[in-house]
């Protein structure tokens, strides 16, 4: 019990402190972030140029599966390119500076940077695809109301930060201790040599089965990394790890039913499909590591 307790307190108490740092950081820059001026060049770039800013502005929005969803339906209304939409869709929920730089810190660079890389390559390898299968007719016609990106202000707010931090605090934060409480009783209680035989090595199939299992369990990204680390040094292969990371981080069931009210049947099985394939290869890709 002792071992469980001294794990979980140092777990939590480093990713607290990344996390109130890094998150207020970010809010701090929030005034200087053009989020019009990101749709617009979207919409009228060249297509590669345009993938580059949706998957910046994916980025720059920090918000689970679910939260971003409204984003998506602004941008179908403001008629922005049906692939830039998607690419954004895939890429939201997987990339957040706070929480790469939470994975950084617990998982390492390599392992982070890898990541990222194979999140961006599939987000918008997906977004293209879909549009080239012609999946944009698809869409229902759904309108968002009472929508707005956080003001441009150009000027550093710390009061506003504090505010938002706060906010995220109280929204993301339970799932980061969930996540360092899971994570140090799996630690003090699960066998590092039941993990190594069972889960780790070359058990390809451990992968897909992960993927599987990701899409309903909707776990967050950052109740994942602490959990990672510990089923990671316990010795649980990394690519099975990944892949459920993804899987759970890319889509969840509380997404899927919000998706059906701006998608149709075929786009939500694509969808799903979609972060299944990506969380899957991305899985074998991590093997290589």
């Amino acid at each position: 019990m002792t071992e469980v307790l001294n794990s979980f307190f140092s777990i939590a108490l480093e990713l607290t402190i990344l996390f109130i740092g890094v998150s207020f950081l970010i809010h701090l820059l929030q005034g200087f972030i053009p989020y019009e001026k990101m749709e617009e060049f979207m919409n009228k770039s060249h297509p590669l140029v345009s993938a580059m800013i949706a998957v910046g502005f994916a980025f720059v929005t920090p918000f689970c599966s679910c939260s971003t969803i409204p984003i998506v339906v602004n941008l179908l209304r403001n008629r922005v390119r049906f692939s830039m939409v998607m690419i954004f869709l895939f890429a939201s929920p997987v990339l957040d500076i706070t929480i790469l730089t939470l994975m950084m810190a617990i998982l390492g660079f390599k392992v982070t940077l890898t990541y990222t890389i194979v999140t961006v390559v599939f987000s918008v390898f997906i977004g293209f695809s879909l549009q080239a299968l012609g999946f944009e007719s698809q869409l229902k016609n759904v309108m968002v109301e009472n929508f707005s990106y956080p003001q441009s202000e150009h000027k550093i707010n710390v009061k506003a930060a504090l505010k938002e931090t706060w906010t995220l605090m109280r929204t993301v934060y339970p799932f980061l201790i969930l996540g360092a409480g899971i994570g140090s009783v799996i630690h003090g209680a699960v066998p590092s040599e039941w993990i190594a035989a069972h889960l780790g090595g070359e058990h390809w199939w451990l992968i897909p089965i992960a993927a599987v299992i990701g899409v309903p369990l909707y776990i967050r990204l950052s109740t994942m990394i602490p959990i990672s680390q510990i089923l990671i040094t316990k010795g649980m292969a990394l690519g099975p790890v990944m892949a459920l990371m993804i899987a759970s981080a890319g889509a969840s069931l509380p997404e899927v039913a919000l998706l059906h009210t701006i998608f149709k049947k075929k786009l939500v099985t694509a969808f799903v499909g979609s972060v299944l394939m990506m969380s899957t290869v991305s899985g074998f890709l991590f093997y290589f590591i």
